[in-house]
Formats: structure tokens, C-alpha cells, sequence
């Protein structure tokens, strides 16, 4: 028991991270469900709001993409004076104060205020804008089935722990049980010894019982504070006492079809193949030209000649690449090489998550017979070990005996928490590996 919740202690901390320092969200209810917990972790958990930013920033890649759509618009603003001959000759032309009496090898001293807009819009570039905007739709696809997968991996950890919990709470009074039963015996036992009717021996094994009883109820309160350290950490809060409801939400529903076709791991490759898709598009857009439309409009004005102008350009540009090295070939081969390793990763993705499945299912069933047996063999354990000590009581039995069959009685429930623990875990792996919520919204 003990290295299971080391090993989820260091798990949990791995997959929740550091909680922000700070005073419990209001939202926090003073005790927790199965299902409360989780939906706070999905809400709060760190893991939760790293993979919303994800999508958020695949938005703004979007919206970058999106922007190809919309023309370019520029104003700029100039002022300058210069004699050289050319440029100021050509503030004069731009000025309208041209007249016969220039000398155009000596124009003389000119200043200019440029303001000037230009339109810019690219008309055609062979559906590469087209393409970079449904990658990065894939993009976001790609980023909420990441958000989903971890947060159904979240909502597992929390269920899982959450009965790990339950488990220690009925650990702790199973010892607290065993202490009082071996006290009790103890009590008999120096009774006999005063008698005459025990040996010394006997008062003395169960004198190391009962200290052996009391180290297991101490390692069981640790064990329980343990667990619901880490269910603290996955609920993204740092310490603060855990108090758990069992009576709301923590029963589950075994899922009714068993497979692996609701798992967002599939909806990824779906996404992975749309990006890669739109990759070749925009590979194979290289090849065609670019067509682009511009119109810009200039005003200049003159301090010195105190004199303005203003002028107008548009047009179409046309820009093809005859020869580039091969480079655009490259990059379509790459980009369909790309695409088709999509479809081995689908293959061996659905193989990995048939196994999962699989697993999950046995696991359960395993846990389903465990059930029924520990609950049996606690049973039989009790009553041999309410009879063992009223015998005792008589003197009919060692102290030896008494103490075996009371150890096998706290190992009977032990493995019978065990049992029931693992049981809801089960349905909560199944579930898990089905791709279905713990607890879908009804």
C-alpha cells in the first residue's frame, strides 16, 4: 500500500505540476464528490490551463492566417530638403513648379512633405493562403484533442485517487479495529497471567503484536494523509485539509459498448492529416505564380517654391519562378511523404488503443471476481476470529493461534478494500479507455 502511494504521489505531481501559491478559488466546496472533483481539476488543474492557452495561441495563428484575405494598407509621411540636381529637380516635377527658367544641371536648394497610401492585395498565389488557413484550423482541431485527452487523463487520476482515498479512510479504521481487538485479547491474556494460566511467552507475543498494530496504524494515517495530499495537487490546490463525500457521484456506470472509437486520440490523427494535407496544397502552390493588385496615391508639397502636387499609381503584378533549384519539387515530396506516414500512425495508433482497451477490460473483470471472492474470504475470516477469541477467553487456544487468526482477518479486509477500490478504478479505466467522460452531463 504504502509504495502505491509513493508512486502516486510522484505520478500526480509529474502530471499536475505546482499549484499557484494563494487562497483556496471560491468555488471550493468544503467537501468533495467524485464528481465535484472532477470538474474543479478540469477547471483548475495546471495541466488544464496550459493546453487552453495551447488553443488559444493556435487561434491567433488562425487569425494571422486569416489576414491573408485582406488587402494591405500603408501611409507613410516624408519631409526632406536636398540639392542634388536629381532629386530636387524631381521635388520640382512632383511639386507642379516646373517652368523654363530652371536649370536642370543646378535646380537649386528644394524641400518636399511626402504623404503618401498605397493598397497592396494579392489577387493569386496558387492556393497557398488557402492552404496555410486550413492548416492552421487543423492547428486548433489538433490543440482541443490535446485539451480532451488531458483532461479525461485528469479526470481519471482524480477518480482514481479519489478511491485511493476511501481506501486509506477504511484502512485506518480497519487497524484502528485490529489495535482494539489485539487490546482487548491483551487484556484477557494479563488476566490469565495473573491466573497462572498463560505464559509469559504468550503475554509477550501479544504485547509485540499490539506494538506491531499500532506502527501499522500509524503507516495507514500516513498512507491517508499521503493520498489526500496528491488529490489536493491534482485539483490544482496546494495542501488544506480533504474531506471527501462518498454518498454523492462516486458510483460510475460500466461503459455498454467497448471500444476504442470516442477516443480523441483518433480525432488527432484526423487533425494531423488535414494539416498535412493542406501542407501539400501549399507545397504544391509553389509552382504557380503570384498575381498582385496596388494602387497608391502621393501628395507633395514645397516650402521653399511654395508649391504642392499630388499623383496616383495602379496596377497588376505577375511574379512566376522559371527555376528555383528544385526547392519546390523538394517540398512537395517532403510534404507527401508527410501525409502518408499519417496513415501508418493511424494504424498504429487504433493497434495501440485496441490493446488499451483490451487491458481495461480484463483489468475490470479481474476486479469484478477479486470483488467477490475478498468479500467471501472476509467472511470466513471474521467469524473464525470472533470464535478464536471467545476460545481464547476459555483458554482453549494459544495466544499464537489467536494473534494468526486476527492478522489473517486484517488481511482478509485489507485485500477486500483493495478489492473494492480497484473495482471503481476498473470502471474508471474502462471509461477512460473507451474515451467517455467519468461523469457525462445529464
Amino acid at each position: 500500500m504504502q509504495k502505491f502511494v509513493l508512486s502516486l504521489v510522484l505520478s500526480t505531481t509529474l502530471l499536475a505540476g505546482t499549484a499557484e501559491a494563494g487562497q483556496p478559488p471560491d468555488d471550493t466546496p468544503a467537501s468533495w464528490s467524485a464528481r465535484q472533483a472532477v470538474a474543479f481539476a478540469i477547471t483548475h488543474n495546471p495541466d488544464s490551463t496550459i493546453a487552453r492557452q495551447a488553443i488559444a495561441e493556435a487561434q491567433a495563428q488562425a487569425d494571422m492566417a486569416a489576414a491573408a484575405d485582406y488587402p494591405l494598407v500603408n501611409v507613410s509621411a516624408e519631409y526632406g530638403q536636398t540639392n542634388n540636381p536629381m532629386y530636387s529637380f524631381g521635388n520640382i516635377l512632383n511639386q507642379g513648379a516646373f517652368d523654363n527658367t530652371i536649370d536642370f544641371n543646378d535646380p537649386g536648394r528644394t524641400d518636399n512633405l511626402q504623404v503618401k497610401t498605397e493598397v497592396r492585395y494579392r489577387v493569386y498565389n496558387g492556393g497557398r493562403d488557402r492552404a496555410e488557413q486550413n492548416a492552421a484550423a487543423a492547428r486548433i482541431g489538433l490543440s482541443e484533442t490535446d485539451l480532451a485527452t488531458v483532461q479525461r487523463q485528469l479526470a481519471y487520476e482524480v477518480v482514481k485517487t479519489f478511491q485511493a482515498i476511501i481506501q486509506a479512510e477504511e484502512m485506518v479504521t480497519v487497524r484502528n479495529e485490529e489495535f482494539s481487538a489485539i487490546g482487548a485479547a491483551l487484556e484477557v491474556g494479563r488476566a490469565r497471567y495473573e491466573a497462572g494460566d498463560l505464559l509469559r511467552q504468550d503475554l509477550l507475543n501479544l504485547e509485540l503484536q499490539q506494538a506491531r498494530a499500532s506502527e501499522n496504524l500509524i503507516l495507514s494515517r500516513h498512507t491517508l494523509e499521503l493520498t489526500k495530499r496528491s488529490f489536493s495537487n491534482l485539483l490544482g490546490l496546494q495542501g488544506g485539509n480533504v474531506e471527501i463525500d462518498r454518498s454523492n457521484g462516486s458510483n460510475q456506470e460500466v461503459p455498454e459498448h467497448i471500444d476504442y472509437r470516442n477516443r480523441h486520440e483518433l480525432q488527432k490523427i484526423a487533425a494531423m492529416e488535414q494539416a498535412a494535407a493542406a501542407g501539400l496544397q501549399k507545397a504544391e502552390g509553389g509552382r504557380m505564380p503570384t498575381v498582385d493588385a496596388f494602387a497608391g496615391y502621393q501628395l507633395d508639397n514645397g516650402f521653399v517654391k511654395d508649391e504642392s502636387g499630388d499623383s496616383w499609381l495602379a496596377g497588376v503584378r505577375l511574379n512566376y519562378e522559371l527555376f528555383d533549384g528544385h526547392r519546390t519539387s523538394a517540398g512537395i515530396a517532403g510534404a507527401r511523404i508527410a501525409l502518408q506516414k499519417i496513415e501508418g500512425l493511424r494504424q498504429k495508433t487504433e493497434l495501440a488503443l485496441d490493446l488499451e482497451v483490451q487491458h481495461a477490460l480484463l483489468e475490470y473483470r479481474q476486479a469484478e471476481e477479486r470483488l467477490n471472492v475478498t468479500g467471501k474470504m472476509v467472511g470466513v475470516a471474521d467469524e473464525a476470529a470472533r470464535l478464536s477469541r471467545a476460545r481464547f477467553k476459555e483458554g482453549v487456544i494459544l495466544a499464537s493461534d489467536l494473534i494468526d487468526l486476527e492478522m489473517r482477518l486484517t488481511d482478509a479486509r485489507a485485500r477486500q478494500l483493495s478489492a473494492e477500490a480497484g473495482y471503481r478504478v476498473a470502471i474508471a479505466n474502462l471509461r477512460r479507455a473507451t474515451g467517455l467522460e467519468q461523469f457525462p452531463d445529464k
